[in-house]
């Protein structure tokens, strides 16, 4: 059994179940990345958090494993690969840290596999619409309720 301090269930809402996105594109920002050890323990993997910044679906995560450290040399390849992509996408393209890839904009092409999201693709965000294909636009954001600059925001107007 666990003592429950400071808890009263009353004041926070309860968490709601999410579906998978619907298949499409959508404007993300990589919000976190980790090395993380494989179950197996014979390598390593990039857990990646991307976050829609547009839209109807907006502040939804979507996830992605990049399997940088593993004995099948196939399973490598392939994740470099996405991480260039990645790379490419948002315009680092010597990058140190996996940090200097968050906070850019960038597309994110996801489907839907085994009733969870699935990336296919990363592209450029320049000049790409943030709505996933068949989904309405956002409505536009009221002048009188102006929210501070995201870190991605700040980074267009500089």
């Amino acid at each position: 059994m666990a003592f429950i301090v400071d808890f009263d269930p009353k004041s926070v809402p309860p968490a709601v179940g999410f579906e998978p996105l619907p298949r499409g594109e959508y404007l993300c920002v990589m919000s976190s990345s980790e090395m993380k050890a494989t179950s197996k323990g014979n390598g390593e993997y990039l857990a990646l958090t991307f976050t829609v910044i547009e839209g109807q679906h907006a502040d939804r995560k979507i996830f992605d494993y990049l399997n940088l450290v593993n004995p099948s040399l196939m399973t490598v390849n392939i994740a470099r690969g996405t991480l260039s992509a990645i790379c490419h996408a948002v315009g680092v393209l010597t990058p140190t840290d996996t940090s200097e890839l968050h906070d850019r904009p960038l597309l994110v092409t996801v489907k839907i596999k085994d009733d969870r999201n699935a990336v296919t693709a990363y592209k450029p965000a320049s000049g790409a619409s943030a709505a996933p294909h068949g989904a309405s636009a956002p409505a536009p954001a009221s002048a009188a309720k102006a929210a501070p600059a995201k870190p991605w925001e700040k980074a267009k107007a500089a």
